[in-house]
């Protein structure tokens, strides 16, 4: 009992050294960007201030937004299908949700009707995997991942179509969307309040999720709503990755790797797990916006491929550790 105990309270610890490197990140990508470091003391400082608040700010908010939105969504979708390598680019959410919001730009749509098309497309490519890995017999994980697979495939190529019939004065913002682009990202604050209403409504769910984890007839033996959790869970998911979409474009990675580097952080327990992928997920988008805004300055990067050099090595650093990925947390 002492054990368990001590093991709690170290990744408790573990949360908060989380959260404080978090703020470091936050800190830093307001400082220091294209036009170099800004200082209180400098000599222009009240135009600073106003770059550091009018422009940096809502960047540096919106990269925390999408990638905390991502972070939640790879957490949640890991444990519904109990597989360490799903997260909503397998599923298929990411891509609707990319499909419907490029559709929408190809149409020349207005800003607010682009977001509406790519929440559709998100729940909509969610409620077709769902009901294509049904089909005629029984609903399984497996079944659910290939199907997943196949339609992100699809849409992957419909995407493509799209590029191949966009004028080429959209191309060049469509092409820079696809990849994960922040410099034209919204104002952050609708993304902020989804994050924290996802997450209120998620964290209730905490131990439901850490039952399920053991397999459903576990979890309904010691009555949980499997049903419920699944759906529910499953329509945050596709939320928070339609949200994210529509901050930041389409980032990789995140969803995948957030999780598990949480869980090595934390812990298994879903009620630190779940913050600790948020907070992982904002961090690792915070920081490859930083290095896009910085390597080559004053021309900016997508960050979207940063954060996949990023990821790349980092995941295989874990798939390699003796209790990485696939051998539990």
């Amino acid at each position: 009992m002492n054990s368990r105990a001590n093991r709690t309270g170290r990744h408790v610890v573990s949360l908060a050294l989380l959260l404080a490197a978090t703020g470091l990140i936050l800190l830093a990508s307001l400082l220091l960007g294209s036009a170099g470091w800004i200082w209180p003391d400098s000599p222009g400082w009240a135009t600073d201030r106003r770059i550091m608040l009018e422009l940096r700010l809502p960047r540096v908010l919106a990269a925390f937004a999408a990638g905390g939105l991502l972070g939640l969504a790879g957490a949640l979708i890991q444990v519904l299908t109990r597989n360490p390598l799903a997260d909503p680019y397998i599923l298929g959410i990411s891509g609707g949700a990319a499909t419907g919001a490029l559709l929408a730009i190809l149409l020349g749509l207005p800003v607010l009707l682009q977001h509406a098309s790519a929440s559709l497309g998100a729940l909509g490519a969610l409620l077709l995997v769902i009901a294509l890995a049904h089909g005629e017999g029984a609903w399984t994980r497996h079944r659910l991942l290939l199907t997943g697979v196949v339609l992100a495939a699809a849409l992957g190529a419909l995407i493509t179509l799209m590029l191949a019939l966009a004028p080429e004065t959209a191309l060049r913002g469509m092409l820079f969307w696809l990849m994960g682009d922040l410099s034209g990202a919204p104002a952050p604050w609708f993304a902020l309040g989804g994050l924290a209403l996802l997450i209120l409504l998620t964290l209730p769910w905490a131990r439901d999720l850490n039952i399920l984890t053991r397999g459903e007839a576990s979890a309904l033996s010691l009555g949980v709503a499997v049903r419920e959790l699944r759906w529910g869970s499953y329509l945050i998911a596709a939320l928070a990755t339609a949200l994210a979409v529509i901050t930041a474009g389409s980032i990789g990675f995140v969803g995948l790797l957030a999780p598990h580097l949480a869980r090595l952080l934390v812990g298994a327990d879903h009620r630190l797990a779940l913050p600790g992928a948020v907070l992982l997920g904002g961090s690792l988008v915070m920081l490859a916006d930083l290095l896009a805004r910085t390597l080559i300055a004053p021309q900016q990067l997508p960050a979207g491929a940063l954060l996949a050099l990023i990821g790349a090595p980092l995941f295989l650093a874990l798939l390699y550790r003796p209790s990485g990925v696939g051998r539990g947390a």
